[in-house]
């Protein structure tokens, strides 16, 4: 048992992770778990995967992480993620991509805990809506029936979902939340990146205390006007013509698509 620094969805920005990572380290942090998507959209992906690597985090392969390695295609990408992610391959050096690439998809820690980074089969999956948890429910309790907590990220927003058998209830995801001991639950600790917010720009993590089954819920500023202006100078900002260019393309791309629907459905 120790006390986790739950962080996720950090996405190159290295003025973030300082100020998360500072903030673990003042409050006791014993141990790093990390939900995925180290990489993409910022310009510092390799600092933020070499940061994590020090400290020993115990880290799952995010979609980002997967697509700026080859794993995974640009198939599901929106167009400034598309973008960001074609820099982030071109950029990215070649110690941080085996280390990315050797990530797993899955990861257990103390029997009870697993980490995602999306759906538990589907590493893009939003869990979202009600039957997509309970959907994942199953799925874990089919796969791993000895886990009653999964941390996940990916969508960027902070959630506490508890289940009783297949009823679930959500929970403030907010301050500090004490869990039941023989509660089964999935928290998203919110997203270290901020630069996608409209609502507030400050970076997301979490402080799980394993042995008081406690968890708290944190916010943080952090250097949002840095974080932007570096993006831009490395290019991992789309200009407004090339996302025109980019919506034209898939417009034109997904026309045979839906015209070959059309006539299956005829």
């Amino acid at each position: 048992m120790a006390v986790y620094g739950v962080l996720s969805d950090i996405h190159g920005n290295r003025e973030a992770l300082h100020e998360v990572l500072a903030l673990f380290a003042r409050r006791g942090v014993e141990q790093l778990l990390c939900l995925g998507d180290i990489v993409g959209f910022n310009a510092d992906p390799d600092e933020c995967a070499a940061r994590l690597r020090e400290r020993g985090a115990l880290a799952v392969a995010g979609n980002h992480d997967l697509i700026s390695v080859g794993r995974l295609g640009f198939e599901r990408c929106s167009d400034k993620a598309l973008f960001s992610l074609g820099c982030t391959r071109r950029s990215i050096a070649a110690d941080t991509a085996a280390w990315l690439g050797a990530l797993p998809a899955r990861l257990v820690v103390e029997d009870e805990l697993l980490l995602v980074h999306a759906g538990l089969r589907d590493v893009q999956q939003y869990l979202v809506s009600a039957q997509q948890f309970r959907d994942n429910a199953r799925q874990r309790r089919q796969d791993f029936p000895g886990v009653r907590i999964c941390f996940f990220g990916h969508t960027h927003e902070r959630r506490l979902v508890e289940f009783e058998g297949e009823q679930l209830r959500e929970w403030p995801a907010d301050g500090m939340q004490a869990l039941r001991a023989d509660g089964e639950y999935y928290i998203n600790p919110g997203s270290v990146d901020a630069s996608r917010k409209r609502e507030h720009k400050l970076a997301e993590c979490a402080v799980f205390d394993s042995a008081a089954m406690r968890i708290e819920f944190l916010r943080l500023p952090y250097d949002h006007g840095t974080t932007e202006r570096r993006a831009a100078g490395a290019g991992y900002r789309i200009g407004p013509w090339t996302e025109r260019y980019y919506r034209l393309r898939r417009r034109l791309l997904g026309a045979p698509r839906r015209a070959l629907a059309m006539v299956r459905r005829n």
